[in-house]
């Protein structure tokens, strides 16, 4: 119910809505991904990057003092503690190993918060590839630190200066730079977005932090089911790998996180789902903030990882058939919770995860619901951003 089918669709979203000129590329993929992921022999790479260099299994913790806080049984999946900071490094290495396969040279990617640019840059510094990253003129001066690393492993940072400055704008130009180099280029794209095969594929890469969740569940708990899973959710890679593994089992609560921006109805925020529509982005139809004419609404969030005004054509899906509950959380109410996080148990959170941990403000959990909240990364890249916050 919950796989893509043979036309890249979820239900009703999906697809792949691409010009003529990258017809060639995405039908490469589509022709190829599976029988490459699926061999024996990109297995073992993958599953010796994962753990030997990204650091994988990341830890589960019990965050003893959150769950008195809150009068349930909180665990923290610690993305934050992989290679580079985030989630981001699964999907990268994935597909770099990917991009090698097909023969490819040279990779592009695009970044909002920086994390997946950086993970990206790194994986092609491993790999021995150039890189380009296109990233928003915006993004470029929030997050100032992963500009600097992306550029000290090698990578071109490219300014995307349409639009708000921000991710969409950066896939846009990705995706220009993609056409006009179709041959010998591949297009790493960070999330759960894009045409098919990307939404499939990331998944499948992301997928290891829930399958990693049920062993460890498993061992804690003597149950490989939680009574909660939660994640926040921009495009939603990091949302889609942590409830890949669970989508099936519905006595199992899985919560999305979109970030209100400063409120819903604010006309700033990136609550995809409870403002969009049914359109198309970036190559696949999905739910997105448009007008009534159908211009995409610019998006606005505190959170760089965030600011997009669609979602993967999964999570869409997942929202269509109510299999996820999706929630908001205004910037206060993730910088609260950040804060929270903190001072609790001395992890500071991304500021994209802190909008995960402001669900916990507004679910109704019991004393023995075992709760596990996605930790997508740390939070050394939004330091400026706390600062400029300054409540704490």
């Amino acid at each position: 119910m919950f796989e893509v089918d043979q036309n890249g669709y979820y239900g009703n979203f999906g697809g792949a809505y691409i010009p003529e000129m990258l017809y060639p590329n995405v039908e490469e993929l589509r022709t190829r991904y599976l029988d490459i992921i699926n061999s024996d022999d990109f297995k073992t790479e993958f599953v010796y990057l994962l753990e030997k260099y990204a650091g994988r299994p990341t830890p589960l913790f019990y965050a003893t003092r959150l769950s008195e806080k809150y009068k349930t049984k909180i665990y923290l999946k610690r993305e934050d503690l992989c290679h580079t900071g985030a989630h981001k490094i699964n999907n990268t290495i994935g597909q770099i190993l990917l991009a090698k396969r097909l023969g490819k040279t040279k990779i592009i990617a695009e970044t909002g918060a920086g994390q997946h640019g950086v993970a990206t840059a790194t994986v092609c510094a491993l790999m021995n590839m150039d890189c380009v990253v296109y990233m928003g003129q915006l993004d470029i001066g929030r997050q100032r630190p992963n500009v600097e690393r992306m550029r000290i492993l090698g990578a071109k940072v490219v300014p995307a200066l349409s639009g708000n400055m921000t991710l969409k704008d950066a896939t846009n130009e990705a995706m220009r730079h993609w056409i006009n180099n179709p041959t010998d280029t591949h297009y790493i794209i960070g999330s759960v977005v894009g045409p098919h095969p990307y939404p499939d594929m990331v998944t499948r890469f992301q997928s290891v932090i829930s399958e990693e969740m049920k062993k460890q569940l498993t061992e804690a708990t003597g149950n490989p089911w939680p009574d909660y899973v939660i994640a926040c959710v921009g495009g939603g890679s990091n949302a889609a790998g942590a409830f890949y593994h669970f989508l099936d089992s519905e006595h199992v609560n899985l919560v999305g996180v979109e970030a209100a921006g400063k409120g819903v109805d604010s006309g700033e925020s990136a609550a995809t789902l409870a403002l969009g529509k049914p359109g198309v982005l970036h190559g696949s139809k999905t739910i997105l903030m448009q007008t009534a004419d159908g211009q995409v609404i610019e998006p606005y969030s505190i959170s760089a990882g965030l600011d997009y005004p669609g979602i993967g054509p999964l999570h869409a899906h997942l929202f269509e058939v109510g299999r996820v509950k999706f929630l908001s959380a205004t910037d206060e109410e993730a910088m609260n919770a950040g804060i929270e996080l903190s001072r609790l148990e001395g992890i500071i959170p991304a500021i994209e995860s802190a909008h995960a941990l402001a669900a916990l403000k507004q679910l109704d959990m019991d004393p023995d619901d075992v709760v596990v909240v996605n930790v997508s990364g740390r939070g050394d890249k939004d330091l400026d951003t706390y600062i400029k916050w300054g409540k704490y």
